[in-house]
């Protein structure tokens, strides 16, 4: 087995020194050879699909935050990283240029030892600060160095908000005079504007007390009910939330439609006042 490993190295470092394509380092200007998906997910897309994307003008990567925490009874862990499923995937396709990478599920949740904040809640995952911010300043270099003009961070968790603020002002200044701008969109994380607009629309909540409300989880909805644990629910008598009735389900996953629409109106609007901020 080791003389195989070895082997397999050798071959591979042959092939990066002389320029040769091998199965791990094929030419980078090899044909698509098949048609390409319509996907804005950089995990969803062969390299080839995302290089071809770029050829077209998708200059613009979308970096999304979640986390994995407690939020209440009924909904699952990774609610942020659900939500990201929609927004990020409509905030890409209403921009029309860019591409979307995996989200980033996790991030700092409180102190581990002894726990803090959600630390406190079994199932919760959390970082440290540091680690977080190095974690994001590796993923944009990534993308950078792929030749992305824009990186955009969007967070769906409070406590993502502060490092990816400090991190695209660090690595602006690094770049600076570079083709490739970072843009922290803070518009994104504004569930304040969201409570509001749903009032406008005749949907008021009275909050229960518990790390859930209407908007989150009819987005939610949309994704999969079942992260809302919604026959369970259904079940106890209980498929409402701060006094909204959930039911029926099919104009819940509307509404979720409408919110995810609302939100990446606003996410998009203030995207490209930020690229035209950056652009000379």
């Amino acid at each position: 087995m080791w003389r195989t490993c070895t082997l397999l190295a050798v071959v591979m470092l042959a092939g990066f020194v002389c320029g040769k394509p091998t199965a791990m380092t094929p030419d980078p200007n090899t044909p698509r050879p098949i048609e390409a998906v319509d996907s804005v997910w950089v995990e969803e897309l062969t390299w080839m699909e995302v290089r071809d994307a770029m050829k077209a003008g998708k200059n613009t990567v979308i970096i999304p935050t979640g986390g994995v925490e407690q939020n209440g009874p009924y909904l699952a862990t990774g609610k942020h990283n659900y939500v990201l499923r929609a927004t990020a995937e409509a905030v890409a396709r209403k921009l029309g240029n860019a591409l979307v990478a995996p989200i980033i599920a996790f991030v700092p949740e409180g102190d581990i030892d002894p726990p803090t904040e959600h630390m406190k809640y079994p199932g919760s995952i959390s970082l440290t600060e540091d680690t977080y911010r190095k974690l994001l300043i590796d993923i944009c270099a990534s993308f950078r160095t792929h030749g992305f003009e824009h990186i955009v961070m969007i967070g769906d968790s409070g406590g993502n908000q502060e490092g990816m603020k400090a991190v695209a002002a660090d690595l602006n200044a690094r770049w600076k005079g570079g083709r490739t701008h970072v843009h922290f969109i803070r518009e994104y994380y504004n569930y304040p504007a969201v409570g509001k607009w749903l009032e406008q629309q005749g949907i008021k909540q009275v909050p229960e007390g518990i790390h859930d409300d209407f908007a989150i989880t009819a987005i939610m909805m949309t994704v999969d009910p079942t992260t809302v644990r919604m026959k369970q629910r259904q079940a106890a008598g209980k498929f409402r939330i701060n006094g909204v009735e959930l039911a029926p389900a099919e104009k819940t996953i509307e509404w979720g439609k409408k919110i995810v629409d609302f939100r990446a109106e606003a996410t998009v609007k203030a995207i490209r006042q930020a690229v035209t901020k950056s652009t000379p």
